[in-house]
C-alpha cells in the first residue's frame, strides 16, 4: 500500500525524535557520547543540511519567477478595471491584518523565548561558522537601512551576495514592465519565465520528497543533543501557529465577509467546506482551485467573470495563511535564537511577508524557501529552519486552508462591492442575493 507524504513524514518525526532521546538518555546515563557525537556529526547533520542547502539553492530562481509572473498576471487589473483594483486592495489589507495578527500572537505566547541560554548558543556553535558570521552582524543594519538598501545597484551582484529583497523589487518591476509593454518580444519572455517557474516547481517537488529523511535527521541531531526541552518548544510553536491561523480564518475572514461582504457566515463557512477540506488535504492552493472554482459558483451563487479572476489570481497572490505563517515562524526562529528584531525591522518583516506572499509556490511546503529568505535577510540564522522543518507538514496543510478560505471571503467581497456599484442592494434581513448576481450575469 502506498502511503502519503504526510505518513512519511510523520513517520520520520516519529523516528528521529525517538531514536535522538534514546541517545539523550544513553548519553546521560553514563553512555558513550564519543559514538553519538560521531553519528550526529557525521549522518544526521550532514543528511539534514543536505535537504537544507537544496532548498536554499532554489530561494533564488523560485523567487524571482513566480514574483514576475504574479504581477504580470495583474495584467487583467486593466481590463477588468474597478474588479482588479479592488482585488488587489483586498489582498494586500487582510493579508496586512493576518501578518500582524500572527506578529500579535508569537509575541503574547512567545514559544521560543523558553530556550535555555545553553541550549540557544549550542544550536549557534552547532550551526557553524556561516551562523557565527551572521550573528556578528545582527545589528549592522536598522530597519531604515534596509528599506533604502533595497533598491539594489548592481541586480546580479545583490543576487550573488544573497540579498534577495533586492532581487524581489527587480522582479516586481520587471513584471509590471511585462504589463506595460504587452509585445510578442515581452510575451516570448514571459513565456521563458513559466517555463523557468514550472522547473523549479517541479524540484521543489521532487525535493519535498526528501523531507521524512530530512526530518528524521534534523530531529535525531537536536534532540540527541537537547532531549525533551526542544520537542515541548516546538509543541509551543505548533499550538501557537494553530491558534494564530484558526483566529483569522474562523474570526477576521467571516467577519469580513459578514460586513463586508453581506454574507451570512454560515453560508459562507457551508458553501466552502468542500475547497476547505481539499485544500487542507492536498497542502496546495493551486491543486485545490478547480474545486475553488466550483464551489464559488455552485454553492456561494458567485458570477463566473468575478471568481475566475478573483480566485486564479488568489491561487498564486492571495496567501494569508502563508503570510501569517512566514512572519510567525521567523520570529519563533529568532527567539529561539536570542535575537531582537527592532520596531523598523518588524515593520520591514510584515512588508517583506506581503510581498513575499505572491512569490510563494502553491505547493506542499513553498514556504520554507521564503522564510529561510527572509531569516538571512533579517540577520536571523537561516540554519534554524530546521527546528520547524519537522512539523511543517501539518502546518502547511492548515495555512493552505486558511489560503483557499481566504481567496473565497476576497471573491465574495469583490463580488458584493461590483453589486452595489451595479445598483443591486442588499435585502432588509442582511442576506445578499449575490446568487441573484451570479444568475443575472450567467444570463
Amino acid at each position: 500500500m502506498k502511503t502519503t507524504l504526510l505518513t512519511r513524514t510523520v513517520a520520520g518525526l516519529v523516528a528521529g525524535a525517538g531514536a535522538g532521546l534514546a541517545a539523550y538518555a544513553y548519553v546521560h546515563a553514563g553512555g558513550d557520547a564519543t559514538a553519538v557525537d560521531f553519528v550526529v556529526d557525521n549522518v544526521a547533520r550532514p543528511g539534514g543540511q543536505l535537504f537544507l542547502s537544496l532548498l536554499f539553492m532554489l530561494v533564488l530562481p523560485l523567487m524571482f519567477s513566480a514574483l514576475v509572473l504574479g504581477v504580470s498576471e495583474l495584467g487583467d487589473v486593466a481590463t477588468l478595471g474597478r474588479v482588479g483594483a479592488r482585488t488587489l486592495l483586498y489582498t494586500a489589507l487582510v493579508t496586512l491584518i493576518a501578518v500582524v495578527l500572527g506578529l500579535v500572537v508569537i509575541h503574547v505566547v512567545e514559544p521560543g523565548a523558553s530556550f535555555d541560554a545553553g541550549v540557544r548558543e549550542a544550536l549557534i556553535r552547532d550551526a557553524g561558522a556561516k551562523v557565527r558570521d551572521i550573528a556578528g552582524s545582527r545589528h549592522a543594519m536598522s530597519g531604515v537601512d534596509m528599506v533604502l538598501g533595497i533598491v539594489p545597484r548592481n541586480v546580479l551582484r545583490a543576487a550573488a551576495d544573497d540579498q534577495f529583497l533586492c532581487v524581489m523589487f527587480f522582479a516586481v518591476l520587471l513584471g509590471i514592465g511585462l504589463v506595460l509593454a504587452p509585445t510578442p518580444a515581452t510575451a516570448a519572455f514571459r513565456a521563458t519565465i513559466q517555463g523557468l517557474n514550472e522547473l523549479v516547481v517541479r524540484l521543489v517537488g521532487l525535493v519535498a520528497r526528501l523531507t521524512p529523511y530530512a526530518v528524521a535527521c534534523l530531529l535525531f541531531a537536536l534532540c540527541a543533543r537537547f532531549g525533551w526541552e526542544l520537542l515541548v518548544t516546538l509543541g509551543r510553536f505548533v499550538l501557537t501557529v494553530v491558534l494564530a491561523l484558526g483566529l483569522h480564518m474562523f474570526v477576521v475572514l467571516p467577519l469580513w465577509v459578514r460586513f463586508a461582504g453581506r454574507m451570512p457566515v454560515g453560508t459562507f463557512l457551508r458553501g466552502s467546506r468542500e475547497a476547505i477540506l481539499t485544500a487542507f488535504s492536498t497542502a496546495s492552493s493551486a491543486a485545490t482551485l478547480p474545486t475553488t472554482l466550483k464551489v464559488a459558483e455552485e454553492n456561494l451563487g458567485l458570477p463566473s467573470r468575478i471568481a475566475r479572476f478573483v480566485l486564479t489570481i488568489g491561487a498564486s497572490a492571495n496567501h494569508h495563511g502563508t503570510a501569517l505563517f512566514e512572519g510567525l515562524a521567523t520570529l519563533f526562529i529568532a527567539q529561539c535564537f536570542g535575537v531582537t528584531l527592532d520596531l523598523g525591522q518588524q515593520a520591514l518583516l510584515i512588508g517583506v511577508c506581503i510581498v513575499a506572499s505572491l512569490g510563494t509556490a502553491g505547493v506542499p511546503a513553498g514556504s520554507m524557501p521564503v522564510i529561510a529568505m527572509i531569516l538571512g535577510y533579517l540577520g536571523v540564522p537561516p540554519e534554524g529552519i530546521g527546528l520547524i522543518l519537522g512539523v511543517d507538514r501539518f502546518l502547511d496543510m492548515c495555512r493552505t486552508a486558511l489560503n483557499v478560505t481566504g481567496d473565497l471571503a476576497t471573491a465574495v467581497v469583490v463580488a458584493r462591492r461590483e453589486a452595489v456599484a451595479g445598483g443591486k442592494t442588499n435585502r432588509d434581513d442582511g442576506t445578499d442575493p449575490i446568487g441573484e448576481l451570479a444568475h443575472a450575469t450567467r444570463k
